[in-house]
């Protein structure tokens, strides 16, 4: 059996050997990591695009900006006067009642009773009485938003019906939206991470080369224009808990908006442009004919909701933003985010073949192989051939490659490619797709009691969800379950064994390679070295996936999601980083505008309701930030600079609790709660060091002896939590990104015993300019205290007040970070440093010394010793793997 804990890689066991297990040096990719992640951190060298009139404002007055265009739309209402600015209502406290009932409320037979107890209209000043005189002023005062429609869709000759909205007036809604004006890209650029330009970064929808291609294209025909990027997503949701009752939303947002406001659902960057049919059509007892008419019926209402797109992104719309200024626009298709069963649904290909490419089903997950995307001109070819004989029309389109789907939705759709747009899905690809796929691959090559046991038995760490009953019988787990296991799922496996005397070595590097996949196509931003570690990843799997079909795992690899991560690099250098089409944003909005407004329906006719209901909501929104914009002058979105690294690239600030866990504690009780038994003498060192910061060793001791009188600290406050913050470039707010728990033993109000909580953490104990294995330590917290400034004053006599350290921590070491690590799982490997009585190395460090929260997996053995809890593992085990997965803020560990 071939171990991969030997300290010493020189050459592979005869067992790996005869195995076909020939070990890999993967180290050099260390080193090419760090260089790539040193290159994110870079302000950008910007290319703008050539034509200097491209996104420009079209010559003549400005428009008025949508605020002011908004106020005067008010000017009618019978509460408008230059003294009430609560207009329509009568008031501030009229317009938080209203507020409050719209989006935080109860039920609108709830709010009638409530407005029915006596005299409570009249003592508030109410403008209403009941929810449908609320409902009045509303649909008749507040300016309109695009209204739903609902038309027949007859296909095979039966009627469905769809409600949508006219898709223009949905675009102008979102374009012109007066928080997204400042930061609305007009026009394509190429950014660069070096000034000669060799380099490219790709982070949003403007940096990559669809717009830029597109854009060109445009200008062929009349320069000027600005393009508008569409992106659609779609995804069947259930609305009820019970009965199956499902809905079916089309999302579109813009991709001029910044990917930063559009990932947030609060932002309101994406609008809801219809519902589709849902009907299964069971009463089709052919399974082909019932698939075809699904598909038929959604391309109808598809084609009947992006119809004016065919004109508009043809001649162009003069369309104002929020700030007032006018330029023609050419709204065009870009892409499609959605589901895999969505995504053959939308190209029109056969369930099981790629929707991107032409490659065959017996080839998909045998490489790398880019196959050629399928031939737009051939299958538009097939498609006309409508109009002839219908076995005419279906033998065309079956050379094509395709359905015979009679009115497909993106046929006349201009400067557009539907195989292009088929975008990255991180949540069903990867979460739900391939990670999923890979875990149930682990569990049954190594056991899923053993599997179970591990996770039974990882620290509690931030980052790191514990699944205390394992993970093998969990059903029907989130994306963020599998991205939690994802997490861990390399750790837990690096020393079991494979029954049947096969080598561990290959399902390593599988599970590594994809793990780094999985990690590097969630960057934020790219450039080209990050994309060839991209590609690195997928070839290391690949060159070593066979161990999983010798195992009787599986009998191959021929599934489409697998597959498309072939695309994936092509497809950021189109359009951008993952983060700018990812269903996670739209399974978000599932609650607001499908499930939470089929709640508000009565449950007959519903989407007639949902429909009201959505309008009402995003009118009183809409009012909302108006009024924010009408009292303080400042839109509801918080400025940010033109560039700025994105926000998961922000570096964490540190942040101590303002008030301390426990005010008082001596110093010998302290070592005991918080198990510290050096607290004293590692107390007294720091002291001497921050006195005598030129001292040798020997003469600290004799400092120490003679100079230092400890016991004046009678009391110390400590702390139990330990946050980092980052700022987010929306809203401007503190986000906790990281913490660290630093909890002794307690009793919970039920009077049970809860186990103590000291977490390991990052800590920086050099210069990170130089060699960064020896810049950074592990260590375990066991203690964060301050010291009384009056007791300072008495111990650090000659110290600037300005020295004084603010917080302490108690902390014990791990070994430090060697440059040697075993070439297949790639992990750091760190042990406790103890003295031969049991205690272990400690000193007292400054909080601000700690840089992160570090999850350290325990190594286990062939076997997980059952003794070990998640609660004493750290205890007890002595050497552990330092994870380098916590998430995707903070990736200085996976450069360590």
């Amino acid at each position: 059996m071939t171990s991969l804990d030997d300290e010493t890689f020189d050459a592979p066991s005869p067992e790996a050997l005869l195995s076909g297990d020939e070990l890999e040096d993967d180290t050099p990719k260390l080193s090419a990591c760090h260089q790539a992640e040193k290159s994110l951190q870079n302000a950008p060298y910007i290319k703008f695009f050539p034509d200097p009139h491209t996104g420009a404002p079209i010559p003549g007055p400005s428009s008025r900006p949508e605020n002011e265009v908004y106020l005067q739309k008010l000017c009618s209402t019978q509460w408008t006067s230059d003294e009430n600015t609560w207009a329509p209502f009568k008031s501030e406290m009229d317009w938080r009642i209203v507020k409050w009932a719209k989006l935080r409320g109860p039920s609108s037979t709830a709010l009638t009773e409530l407005l029915s107890i006596p005299n409570l209209v009249e003592k508030l000043d109410l403008s209403f009485k009941s929810a449908n005189e609320l409902n009045k002023i509303i649909n008749t005062s507040l300016p309109a938003r695009p209204t739903f429609k609902v038309e027949s869709v007859v296909v095979h000759g039966e009627a469905f019906e769809v409600y949508f909205r006219d898709i223009v007036e949905c675009v102008k809604t979102l374009y012109s939206e007066p928080d997204f004006a400042p930061y609305m890209k007009y026009a394509p650029e190429r950014h660069y991470t070096d000034e000669q330009c060799q380099c490219r970064m790709f982070h949003d929808r403007h940096t990559g080369e669809w717009w830029w291609s597109r854009q060109r294209a445009l200008d062929k025909q009349k320069k000027g224009g600005t393009i508008i990027p569409l992106i659609f997503s779609t995804d069947k949701t259930l609305v009820t808990n019970f009965r199956g009752k499902s809905a079916y939303p089309l999302y579109l947002t813009l991709g001029n908006i910044p990917k930063e406001i559009r990932r947030k659902p609060s932002s309101r960057a994406y609008i809801l442009v219809g519902y589709l049919p849902t009907s299964k059509l069971e009463h089709i007892q052919n399974q082909a004919a019932r698939r075809r008419a699904v598909a038929n019926i959604f391309h109808s209402c598809m084609k009947h909701i992006v119809k004016p797109l065919e004109k508009a992104g043809t001649h162009g719309l003069h369309l104002t933003s929020g700030d007032g200024v006018t330029r023609r626009t050419h709204p065009l298709y870009a892409v499609y985010a959605c589901d895999y069963p969505e995504q053959v649904l939308v190209a029109c290909v056969k369930y099981g073949e790629c929707a991107d490419c032409e490659i065959l089903a017996e080839k998909m997950g045998e490489d790398t192989v880019l196959y050629p995307i399928r031939d737009l001109l051939k299958i538009l070819h097939a498609l006309n051939t409508l109009d002839n004989e219908p076995e005419v029309f279906v033998e065309a389109c079956g050379e094509a490659g395709i359905k015979p789907i009679f009115d497909v939705f993106w046929k006349h759709l201009p400067y557009s490619n539907v195989f292009q747009s088929i975008t990255p899905d991180i949540l069903h690809q990867l979460y739900q797709g391939v990670m999923k796929h890979l875990k149930l691959w682990v569990i049954e090559a190594f056991g899923a009691a053993e599997i179970d046991a591990r996770c039974r038995r990882l620290p509690p760490n931030h980052h790191v969800h514990l699944f205390m009953k394992g993970i093998s019988s969990l059903l029907r787990l989130t994306g963020q379950e599998h991205n939690d296991i994802a997490r861990f799922l390399l750790s837990i496996i690096i020393d079991i064994p494979i029954p049947g005397g096969y080598s561990n070595v290959r399902i390593i590097r599988c599970v590594r390679a994809l793990v780094d996949f999985l990690y590097i196509s969630q960057l934020p931003l790219h450039t080209d070295q990050t994309l060839q570690l991209l590609d690195s990843a997928l070839a290391r799997f690949h060159n070593n996936k066979q161990i999983f079909v010798e195992l009787g795992i599986r009998e191959n690899f021929q599934f489409p999601k697998l597959h498309f991560l072939n695309h994936y690099v092509q497809k950021i250098k189109n359009f951008g980083t993952t983060d700018n089409f990812n269903t996670e944003h739209t399974e978000r909005l599932h609650i607001d505008m499908a499930k939470d407004a089929y709640r508000a329906s009565n449950r007959k006719d519903e989407y007639m309701q949902m429909t009201k209901w959505l309008e009402r909501k995003e009118k009183v929104l809409r009012h909302d930030d108006f009024l924010i914009w009408l009292h303080t002058g400042k839109p509801p979105i918080q400025r940010f600079s033109y560039w700025s690294p994105p926000s998961s690239m922000l570096k964490c600030t540190l942040q101590m609790p303002k008030r301390p866990s426990v005010r008082s504690l001596t110093l010998s009780k302290a070592q005991n709660i918080h198990s510290a038994p050096f607290l004293i003498q590692s107390l007294a060192r720091y002291v001497a060091q921050l006195r005598f910061p030129t001292s040798s060793p020997r003469q600290l001791e004799s400092i120490i002896k003679n100079e230092i009188d400890i016991h004046t600290i009678t009391h110390i406050s400590t702390f139990h939590i330990i946050k980092f913050t980052r700022i987010d470039p929306i809203t401007g707010l503190n986000i906790t990104d990281d913490s660290i728990h630093v909890q002794p033993s307690r009793h919970d109000p039920r009077g049970r015993p809860v186990p103590g909580r000291f977490d390991t953490a990052l800590i920086r104990n050099g210069d990170e300019g130089g060699d960064i294995l020896k810049a950074y330590c592990v260590g375990r917290i066991r203690l964060v205290f301050t010291i009384a400034e009056p007791a300072l004053a008495i111990i650090l006599p000659g110290v600037p007040h300005a020295r004084w350290p603010k917080h302490l921590a108690y902390v014990e070491w791990f070994s430090s970070f060697s440059h040697q690590v075993d070439p297949n799982h790639l992990l750091h490997k760190v042990s406790r440093v103890e003295f031969s009585d049991g205690g272990g190395l400690a000193s007292v460090i400054d909080v601000s010394d700690i840089v992160r929260s570090v999850p350290l997996t325990p190594k286990f053995g062939k076997v997980a010793d059952r003794s070990w809890t998640s609660s004493n593992v750290l205890d007890r085990c002595k050497v552990f793997f330092v994870n380098p997965y916590p998430d995707r803020h903070n990736r200085l560990l996976y450069i360590l």
